[in-house]
């Protein structure tokens, strides 16, 4: 599949802060990319470059073939881009907003009209169609500005945090508005704070830190860097820690961890669900009650923990919290 978002060494400094550090990026054709990383680490910047919002300090970039520096006016034509807050007109209703933007796109009345009320329906909008925006709730506005990324129907989409915001149903649902664009053909950029989201829908995920990246793959790939399976178990008192411990720490092939105030222990080990059933078996032998009990393999939180230190973000500030927004 030819790459329809190619990124290389791109640059972008703000005096002594550095937002982009030689990232180099390629997104095949009707793929997704996951972008992720911590507060500050460049996503937002890299977005902008590639949606032509922002010029690099070096490196080069082409969207659908085409030059996002030299050429950015045709770049628009084929690109959605939703960003991280609602960029709606509160004094318009939603069918009104769609509508501008389907004008704006030269899509002509009836098109423009035929396809807001299309996005309002897909997007559980309808009911409240015909109101200003400054009647919606946070999570309306950010429905209304994701259908607005989709009004020309671009061949390249890019989402930066999309779903911030949105209750579980509506993220869900927005999952599915996704996918049913990627069959169609299209082409995505997602930057994410929710691992979960990365996991399910990206088939490729860079982690970048400080401008860089320090890691690629898909999301399989990426956690078999962490290495190996867990087994997590609550006893039903305190009094049992020391003996589960002792029983844990003889079947783990590393140190087993031991949260007091949940009664809650941890233990990596290897052989899948035949050592949790010795588990299980000693654990029993030595008469010890649990209340839970599991086997479970990495996930993309361990990753991003393992990978920059921290755990990933649940914050609402823009990309950076060090530098002006244009370097978020």
């Amino acid at each position: 599949m030819p790459d329809v978002i190619r990124a290389s060494g791109l640059v972008k400094r703000y005096g002594s802060v550095t937002a982009l550090d030689g990232l180099d990026l390629t997104v095949p054709e009707g793929t997704i990319l996951g972008l992720l990383g911590p507060n500050g680490a460049g996503k937002t910047t890299a977005v902008r470059i590639l949606t032509t919002l922002l010029d690099a300090d070096e490196g080069t970039a082409q969207v659908a073939g085409i030059d996002v520096r030299t050429d950015p006016q045709r770049v628009r034509e084929r690109i959605g881009l939703s960003g991280q807050y609602a960029a709606v007109d509160e004094y318009l209703t939603g069918f009104e907003n769609l509508d501008m933007i389907g004008r704006l796109y030269r899509l002509g009345r009836k098109r423009s009209r035929d396809r807001a009320r299309e996005l309002l329906g897909r997007f559980d909008l309808t009911a409240a169609a015909d109101r200003p925006v400054k009647t919606y709730s946070g999570g309306m506005r950010r429905r209304l500005d994701l259908a607005g990324s989709l009004v020309a129907a671009p061949q390249v989409l890019f989402l930066d945090e999309p779903t911030t915001g949105l209750d579980p149903r509506s993220r869900t649902d927005m999952w599915e508005v996704i996918r049913e664009l990627v069959a169609g053909g299209t082409t995505l950029l997602l930057t994410t704070q929710y691992l979960e989201e990365a996991d399910r829908l990206a088939d490729d995920i860079v982690v970048i830190d400080h401008g860089r990246i320090i890691a690629q793959g898909t999301a399989d790939q990426l956690k078999a860097k962490v290495g190996g399976e867990r087994v997590e178990l609550v006893v039903a008192s305190d009094a049992e820690l020391l003996p589960a411990r002792q029983v844990l720490a003889g079947l783990s092939v590393g140190d087993v961890q031991v949260e007091q105030g949940s009664r809650r222990l941890v233990a990596p080990v290897s052989g899948g669900a035949g050592v949790l059933l010795e588990v299980l078996r000693q654990l029993d032998a030595a008469g010890v009650a649990i209340l839970d009990v599991g086997l479970r393999r990495p996930t993309l939180d361990d990753v991003f923990l393992s990978l920059t230190g921290q755990p990933a973000e649940s914050s609402e500030q823009s990309d950076s919290g060090l530098v002006p927004q244009e370097a978020a």
